[in-house]
């Protein structure tokens, strides 16, 4: 009894060290971005919503419904996020953290671009906007 007890015991906690060893394969490992490469990032950052607000200044888009201006602008721009993802891509940050956080920042981005260019639709159709 007190055999099957012990292998019983022993089989359940192989078991838990082996989920135990999987789950710590599957967590966040910390890493570290310089200091330099995080300026770089925040530069292409900066560039990219530059990018976007000098695109939406311009008067082409104030013609076209909200939603075509928006992906437009948006695509116009795609080119800067590029740049972004090459500095992280040389630092060694793998593709999947690189591409959600350009994935993010690109979402963030149209649905800000999407609200600003409906509030200026808005405001022309109820003649407030010259």
């Amino acid at each position: 009894m007190k055999k099957k007890l012990c292998l019983a015991i022993l089989l359940v906690a192989t078991n838990s060290y082996a989920a135990d060893a999987k789950q710590s394969k599957n967590e966040w490992q910390n890493t570290t971005i310089s200091e330099a490469t995080i300026a770089k990032i925040q530069a292409a950052k900066f560039e990219y919503k530059k990018c976007v607000s000098d695109e939406m200044q311009k008067s082409d888009y104030a013609k076209q419904e909200s939603r075509q201006a928006t992906e437009v602008i948006i695509k116009q721009c795609e080119s800067v996020l590029t740049k972004m993802r090459e500095v992280y891509l040389a630092e060694k940050v793998p593709e999947v953290i690189a591409d959600r956080h350009l994935k993010q920042m690109r979402l963030q981005t149209t649905r800000d671009v999407l609200q600003n260019m409906m509030y200026a639709e808005a405001a022309r159709s109820s003649g407030q906007s010259k």
